[in-house]
């Protein structure tokens, strides 16, 4: 199998990557802005990379489409700060380019695995906030909370690959990744900025400013993933055995990690005393309550839970996760410790 990975020097791509060159003989063709994820994999004669800008390179994009069997556009913004700042560049990039690539797969009738998003859910009217793929109501923000821009983009997107589905026989399956973590997920950089999401950020906080803001009372709740259980999940879907994938939303997450921001918070730092080299620093952390508002500007919207069903990918795929939160963070502090020279 011949597969082709935009976006893949991001946190989804560097791990898919890495699990299909260990797991699989498929060949990888890849493409993004940037390589710096992917030094370990550049000597595998199974990985060929292209350096370019997804906005200037449509007529290479469509030959790299035709060649491949299998497309994933992972390229996209996917993290509240940027698309709260910059909601035409989230428009421009997760819909419009997108949007191109799904129109090459079914020109040429190649197989494409779009990420969506938990976010697409938006803010459950239910009684019961679990979301199910193909039962729960889209409710999103009003338009002046600029954070549902991306959240609209993805579900404009899974609609219309299902409309080709539908209309042209494109063969399709659409994932949507509930709260994925590890490390590589967001960078120090980020943190620095407030750009980074709540496990990388928080650690970040712990060591360099010795405060964690929690955005609204942290009282969110949110159902986290080990990275690596999500992957597995997701080449489950690439394998599609006896085509059990074909024309299905699967919700990849973690139902069993469900817990409010305060707690994961406190689980990091709980963890993080196990450290000789972090102990200092998380003994001595304060966690402040701060306003949404205050800390990602007026345009900021959140949805208060985001517990998936993952019954589909069960009964039709037979995958579930099984790394608890705890562990997860345990494996990202591993790495962290090993790590801290080079952040």
């Amino acid at each position: 199998m011949k597969i082709f990975i935009t976006g893949i020097n991001g946190f989804i791509g560097t791990y898919l990557l890495r699990a299909i060159l260990h797991k699989t003989d498929w060949q990888v063709q890849g493409f993004d802005l940037h390589d710096n994820n992917l030094d370990e994999f550049k000597d595998n004669p199974r990985f060929s990379m292209k350096l370019g800008d997804i906005f200037k390179e449509e007529a290479w994009l469509e030959e790299a489409v035709k060649d491949n069997d299998v497309i994933l556009p992972l390229a996209g913004i996917a993290r509240p700060a940027y698309y709260i700042s910059h909601p035409l560049w989230t428009f421009e990039l997760d819909f419009e380019q997108n949007l191109k690539i799904v129109r090459h797969c079914a020109k040429h009738h190649k197989r494409v695995i779009f990420p969506s998003t938990s976010e697409v859910y938006g803010m459950p009217t239910e009684n019961s906030c679990i979301m199910i793929e193909d039962e729960s109501t889209l409710t999103l923000g009003p338009i002046k909370k600029s954070r549902w821009i991306y959240s609209c983009s993805k579900q404009m997107m899974d609609r219309v690959i299902f409309a080709f589905g539908q209309e042209m026989n494109l063969p399709f399956s659409i994932f949507r990744p509930f709260n994925w973590v590890g490390p590589g997920l967001d960078t120090f950089k980020d943190a620095a900025e407030h750009k980074a999401r709540s496990i990388t950020q928080f650690i970040y906080d712990i060591l360099y400013t010795g405060k964690i803001n929690l955005v609204g009372g942290g009282a969110q709740k949110r159902s986290f993933i080990w990275v690596e259980d999500g992957i597995d999940g997701l080449l489950t879907i690439i394998k599609n055995e006896n085509g059990k994938a074909n024309g299905e939303i699967f919700n990849l997450g973690n139902p069993n990690n469900h817990y409010s921001i305060k707690e994961l918070a406190q689980m990091i730092v709980e963890e993080m005393k196990n450290y000789p080299q972090f102990a200092d620093k998380a003994n001595a952390v304060e966690l402040v309550e701060i306003p949404a508002a205050q800390y990602y500007g007026k345009n900021y919207d959140d949805m208060q839970d985001r517990l998936p069903s993952v019954e589909k990918m069960k009964d039709l795929l037979g995958w579930q996760a099984d790394t608890t939160l705890r562990e997860a963070i345990r494996l990202t502090l591993d790495w962290h410790a090993k790590n801290m020279i080079k952040e």
